[in-house]
């Protein structure tokens, strides 16, 4: 067997869940280069309803993560080094060809030097993971969404036509979203993330949901259990349907699906619209944007300044002034961009910029 035509593969990218988005055009690319290789996917637990679905999946493997971090905190060191050898073991009796660490971190090289790959390939990086890989690839950043997968996918000699995001969702997960969503068209907000930079302010967020509800919209808001209690500070007395928190992963992925438009911050829910199809308008501040999406229905508002993007390292005394800078009515003609249609309903309705600027 020549591991250039390899039959058995395994992509691993752990999280997060917007990583995993961008990840997913992985998965075709390898499919159309290797049509009879058997493609497995190593994740954490949260990520799965956004990769069972996928039909060139054969196996969506686990990493029992909080499992091993309990036992290291308990001090269970033998029970620990037995629960890793028994996943070595069910990873190594896949007999693994090729495996792509496609997170590019110590952790997930271990977790493919364990899978006992014959050929690792991964990303270089500043962790000391060419302890554990075959193989090292520099990452290819650019303005292009996705454009470390497509460019580790290029170096891998991979069909990468039609490198395009996608959803694959379970079909118990859009079921149980048809039945939530109804027949009433609704429009999703994704405002919270996971650092407080890339967050839009509370201000402008009700602003802008008080003149798309006054404009006729369902305007429904998402996010995660940790998002509970600023979304409820956020959206009070507001006309709009609270889901933050109340739906897993799956179901939240079909409500993006079936919305009529998302429009959200740097976080997996707004590039999950992208994802979709779903007409998008994208949110950057402190993170480097993707530009070029290929669709003509997204449209990302940034405002580069002189300290931006600072990623993890704000120099604004916590002003965030490239998030502060965006206003309300600039979204709502981003937003009449990506839904033509829409635009004599919307110029009909209230005058949003005269209402936002009264």
């Amino acid at each position: 067997m020549n591991v250039k035509s390899p039959r058995r593969v395994l992509i691993i990218r752990l999280s997060a869940i917007g990583d995993v988005v961008f990840a997913s055009p992985l998965v075709a690319a390898c499919k159309r280069t290797y049509p009879d290789a058997e493609i497995d996917w190593l994740a954490e637990g949260v990520t799965r309803p956004l990769l069972a679905g996928r039909p060139e999946i054969n196996t969506v493997i686990l990493w029992p993560r909080q499992e091993w971090v309990d036992l290291w905190r308990d001090k269970r060191l033998i029970a620990l080094a037995k629960a890793v050898l028994l996943f070595r073991a069910q990873l190594r009796a896949k007999k693994y060809d090729l495996v792509i660490d496609a997170q590019g971190l110590l952790k997930s090289a271990f977790l493919a030097w364990l899978s006992g790959g014959v050929e690792r390939v991964g990303f270089k990086s500043k962790e000391p993971n060419r302890l554990f890989l075959t193989r090292r690839l520099q990452k290819s950043i650019t303005n292009r969404i996705s454009s470390e997968y497509l460019g580790l996918a290029e170096d891998l000699a991979w069909d990468t036509r039609d490198f395009d995001l996608s959803l694959h969702l379970l079909s118990s997960d859009v079921e149980r979203a048809g039945v939530i969503m109804g027949t009433e068209r609704y429009l999703v907000v994704a405002p919270f993330t996971t650092r407080p930079q890339k967050h839009w302010t509370r201000e402008h967020w009700q602003e802008l949901i008080s003149a798309l509800a006054a404009q006729g919209r369902k305007v429904a808001c998402l996010g995660g259990p940790a998002d509970r209690e600023e979304a409820q500070a956020m959206l009070d007395d507001l006309k709009v349907e609270n889901w933050v928190g109340v739906h897993p992963l799956g179901v939240s992925a079909a409500l993006i699906q079936g919305a009529d438009a998302v429009i959200g911050v740097d976080t997996g829910l707004t590039h999950m619209g992208i994802a979709a199809g779903v007409p998008t308008v994208a949110l950057f501040g402190s993170t480097c944007p993707y530009t070029q999406t290929g669709r003509d229905n997204v449209r990302v508002i940034y405002h580069a300044l002189p300290c931006s993007p600072c990623k993890r390292r704000p120099t604004c005394g916590g002003r965030f002034d490239c998030m502060g800078g965006i206003r309300p009515v600039e979204v709502l003609d981003a937003l009449r961009e990506v839904m033509p249609s829409e635009s004599n309903r919307m110029e009909s309705a209230i005058n949003s910029e005269e209402a936002l600027d009264d």
